[in-house]
C-alpha cells in the first residue's frame, strides 16, 4: 500500500541531502516535489496545497539541531503532519449499548458485506463480544446468501429474513433477538447503489431511526480515490455517520483516499482493510500508517499481531525445551502455523523498516510455507523428534512423499539445524531467552 507514494515522497527528500541547512530556496524545491507525489496520489489539490504549506511554515522556523540533517528534519516535520492530515490518533469503535447496534452503510462494491464478516470476527476475537449479523441487503442478488456464508466462515450466527423485503422490520427483529438470546453486539450490513439515490438514503435513515444505532460506519472503496471521498462527503451530509471504513487498502499503491478524507469529512478512520482473509482487518492508526508512508515499518503492529497468537504457557514449554537442545521439527512446525496466523507474509515483511521497498518487486506468497510443511508431514514421529536419524534413504522416502526433492529434503534439515544452534546461543543457562532492548 501506498508503494507510489513512498517513492516520490523518499525522492523528494533526497533534494535536501548534502544540505548542510534548510533554506527557503532549498524547501520550496523539496515541497513542490512533496505536493507533486500528493497529487499523483490522487490528493484533493486543495489539501496538497494546505498540507505543503504548513509544513513551509514549520520548517523555515526550526532551529535546526547540529545533529539532525536537514532531510531528517524535514522526514520529522512531514510525519508528524502526515499523521495530523490522517486524524491525529486512534479513534475507537463506540462499544456503549447491551446490545451495541453498528449500522454499516456504503455503496454497491465498496466491500459492505465482507467488512460486516471481518467486523463480527474482529468483534468476536479482539474484544470478546457475542456479535450477530444481520442481513438487511434485500435488494442485491445473493447479498443474503453471501453474508450467510460469511458467517459460516467466522462462525458467527446471520439473522435472516428470506422474502421480507423490508429492512427497517428486519433490523428491528434482529434487535429484539439479540436481546432475547444475549448476543451483545448486532452489525448491520445494508443496500448499497451504484450511485447515491434519495431512495437509498431514505432507507437507511429510516433504519437508522428504526434501532438507534451507537456507531454508523461508512465503507468506501479506497482504490477509488477521489470518487470516495466525494461520495463520503455526500453520505455525511444524510447521514452523520461516526467513522470511515478504507476496504482494499492492501491493492491502493496511491493512497489518496487515506489522506484526504478526514479533511473532507471531519470523520475519522476507523478501520482499514488489509487483505482477503476475513482476519485481515486493523484498527486506524494515523502515526503508524504515516510511519509506513515514509518507510518506517510498523514494529508496533507488527508486535501486535505476533502477541495476539502468542501463547505463554506453550512458550515457557518451548523454551524449556530449546534450553535443553530438544526443539524439534514438531515445534518447527507449530511456529510456522503461528506466523501463518499472523497474516499476509508480504505485508507482514513490510512492517519492518526500510523492509517494504526491499521486498517491493518480490512474489512472497502466502503458501510460501506449503513445501516445509508437506516435508515435516512426511515425516515419522521418531524423525520429527529425532532428525538425527534422517540418514540418506529416509531423505529420499520424505522427498517422494512430500512432492519435492532430495536436495529440498536437505536444505530444510540444514536449516533447522542451524536454527537450533541459534535457539540454543540465545538461551541463557536458566532456560530464559534473552530479549533484545526495545528501548
Amino acid at each position: 500500500m501506498f508503494e507510489n507514494l513512498s517513492e516520490k515522497l523518499e525522492r523528494s527528500f533526497k533534494m535536501l541531502k548534502g544540505q548542510g541547512r534548510i533554506t527557503e530556496i532549498n524547501v520550496a524545491e523539496t515541497l513542490k516535489d512533496v505536493r507533486r507525489a500528493l497529487l499523483d496520489a490522487d490528493v484533493n489539490f486543495k489539501i496538497a496545497k494546505q498540507f505543503t504549506e504548513e509544513i513551509k511554515e514549520e520548517a523555515l522556523g526550526q532551529k535546526i539541531l547540529s545533529a539532525v540533517k536537514p532531510s531528517e528534519m524535514m522526514v520529522k516535520i512531514v510525519h508528524d503532519h502526515l499523521t495530523k492530515l490522517m486524524g491525529g490518533e486512534n479513534v475507537a469503535i463506540n462499544l456503549k449499548g447491551n446490545p451495541t447496534v453498528i449500522l454499516i452503510a456504503g455503496l454497491q462494491g465498496s466491500g459492505k458485506t465482507t467488512f460486516a464478516g471481518k467486523l463480527a470476527l474482529y468483534m468476536k476475537s479482539k474484544q470478546g463480544k457475542q456479535p450477530l449479523l444481520v442481513a438487511g441487503d434485500v435488494y442485491r442478488p445473493a447479498a443474503i446468501d453471501q453474508l450467510k456464508v460469511i458467517g459460516e466462515q467466522v462462525s458467527i450466527p446471520v439473522h435472516a429474513e428470506e422474502g421480507n423485503m423490508n429492512p427497517v422490520k428486519i433490523a428491528k427483529a434482529a434487535v429484539k433477538e439479540a436481546k432475547m438470546k444475549g448476543f451483545n453486539t448486532v452489525i448491520i450490513d445494508t443496500a448499497g447503489r451504484l450511485a447515491i439515490d434519495e431512495m437509498m438514503m431514505k432507507e437507511i435513515a429510516a433504519i437508522k431511526d428504526a434501532v438507534t444505532p451507537h456507531e454508523i460506519l461508512f465503507v468506501v472503496d479506497s482504490m477509488t480515490g477521489q470518487d470516495a471521498v466525494n461520495t463520503a462527503k455526500e453520505f455525511n451530509e444524510r447521514l452523520d455517520y461516526d467513522g470511515v471504513v478504507l476496504t482494499k487498502l492492501d491493492g491502493d499503491t496511491r493512497g489518496g483516499a487515506a489522506l484526504s478524507i478526514r479533511s473532507v469529512v471531519d470523520k475519522p478512520i476507523k478501520f482499514v482493510g488489509t487483505g482477503e482473509k476475513m482476519d485481515a482487518l486493523d484498527a486506524f492508526h494515523p502515526s503508524r500508517m504515516a510511519d509506513r508512508i515514509l518507510g518506517m515499518g510498523d514494529i508496533v503492529s507488527l508486535v501486535e499481531k505476533a502477541q495476539e497468537q502468542y501463547d505463554q504457557e506453550e512458550a515457557r514449554k518451548l523454551q524449556k525445551k530449546i534450553a535443553k537442545n530438544q526443539f524439534d521439527f514438531t515445534d518447527f512446525m507449530a511456529q510456522i502455523q503461528q506466523i501463518k496466523k499472523m497474516g499476509n507474509i508480504k505485508d507482514l515483511a513490510s512492517m519492518i523498516p526500510r523492509m517494504g521497498k526491499a521486498i517491493k518487486n518480490l512474489d512472497v506468497d502466502d503458501d510460501a510455507f506449503n513445501g516445509i510443511e508437506a516435508i515435516i508431514s512426511s515425516m515419522t514421529p521418531d524423525e520429527r523428534s529425532n532428525p538425527a536419524i534422517l540418514n540418506g534413504s529416509r531423505r529420499k522416502r520424505i522427498a517422494d512423499g512430500s512432492g519435492t526433492t532430495v536436495p529440498e529434503v536437505n536444505k530444510l534439515v540444514k536449516q533447522f539445524e542451524e536454527t537450533r544452534k541459534m535457539m540454543k546461543v540465545m538461551t541463557t543457562g536458566k532456560g530464559k531467552m534473552r530479549m533484545p532492548n526495545m528501548r
